[in-house]
């Protein structure tokens, strides 16, 4: 067991991520306040002091899970559209597979609490606030690209990687997820047919051994 947190932030931190952890494996109905403690090696009544409510206790949820996303995504970090659209294409690929791959259950607490946002209106503005920084990135995105519609086509993008996500990681296609080529190829032929342009296509850099 690691070293309890010694901070209010830290423990707070442990609790959020421990919570996820449980919504990836137990799913909605595994995430109590007791599952928190047990799983996270805390006393009794830990989870209860950061998060006193099971509402409370998912928007601590939902606030983690933006900022671990969006460190995975790192929008903010890809290449700039000025150093043309196979850089970007490239990275946006292995951003997608990471999501896929090495952050898969991070991608299921986000379905769960996704579903449970539907239900729990109280949840649905701290979801859909946590999902703006995400949109806001690719409508910028897709705007230095040239779109013409940046809003509708960030729609797109975004509609696509959640049909892949849900596909490959809950779907029908769990066992056999795409290559990171796979991925690339995708993103280009829809980027081709928002922007009217043509990439290269071709292996994006550590496809040969994708994670």
């Amino acid at each position: 067991m690691s070293e309890r947190p010694t901070t209010p932030a830290a423990r707070a931190g442990l609790v959020a991520d421990t919570a996820l952890a449980l919504l990836a494996e137990r799913g909605m109905r595994g995430l109590t306040h007791r599952a928190v403690d047990d799983a996270a090696g805390l006393p009794q009544g830990s989870t209860s002091n950061v998060a006193r409510t099971r509402q409370a206790l998912l928007e601590l949820a939902v606030r983690r899970l933006a900022d671990r996303e969006e460190r995975v995504l790192a929008l903010q970090d890809l290449p700039a559209p000025r150093e043309g659209t196979d850089a970007l294409l490239d990275a946006l690929a292995l951003t997608v597979h990471r999501a896929l791959t090495q952050n898969r259950d991070l991608t299921l607490a986000r379905y769960e609490l996704a579903l449970e946002a539907t239900r729990r209106p109280e949840l649905r503005a701290h979801f859909d606030t946590a999902g703006a920084r995400f949109r806001t990135h690719l409508t910028a995105l897709v705007t230095a690209l040239g779109s013409p519609s940046p809003d509708r086509h960030a729609l797109t993008l975004i509609a696509w990687a959640d049909g892949l996500l849900l596909s490959c990681v809950a779907g029908s296609y769990h066992a056999d997820p795409p290559t990171i080529p796979d991925i690339r190829a995708d993103l280009g032929e829809i980027i081709e047919g928002m922007l009217g342009t043509r990439s290269a296509p071709r292996n994006a850099p550590g496809s040969a051994t994708p994670s």
